[in-house]
């Protein structure tokens, strides 16, 4: 997490990463945020778009380890196609026409 506050810190500005630390690491909603930072909901939302691509880029290009994928950076494991051994397919849901009813098994009554 260090190193995410690390590299936010470094290429936002002091405005940004203000914005940056109400909204996603304190976990501000953005009424919150325009109320204490003083902006109007579409500047507010502008900003949190620009932080995102910003940030997303230097995570990625960070050098000599990029922060992106996050499997990568925390040394998960990582393949090319999914395991086979314990997939189970899922079956399509039966499509049912308007109108009709569910079949259901008759019911005998004991004597």
């Amino acid at each position: 997490m260090a190193d995410f506050i690390l590299v936010s810190r470094r290429e936002l500005s002091a405005e940004e990463y203000q914005l940056f630390k109400f909204h996603f690491l304190l976990g501000a909603d953005w009424k919150l945020c325009t109320r204490r930072l003083n902006m109007d909901r579409g500047t507010f939302f502008h900003a949190v778009y620009r932080i995102q691509q910003r940030l997303g880029r230097a995570f990625r290009e960070l050098q000599p380890y990029s922060l992106y994928p996050l499997d990568e950076y925390f040394h998960g494991e990582t393949r090319l196609e999914p395991r086979k051994d314990n997939v189970v397919p899922m079956l399509p849901r039966a499509r049912r026409s308007v109108g009709t009813r569910p079949v259901t098994p008759p019911i005998h009554k004991a004597a």
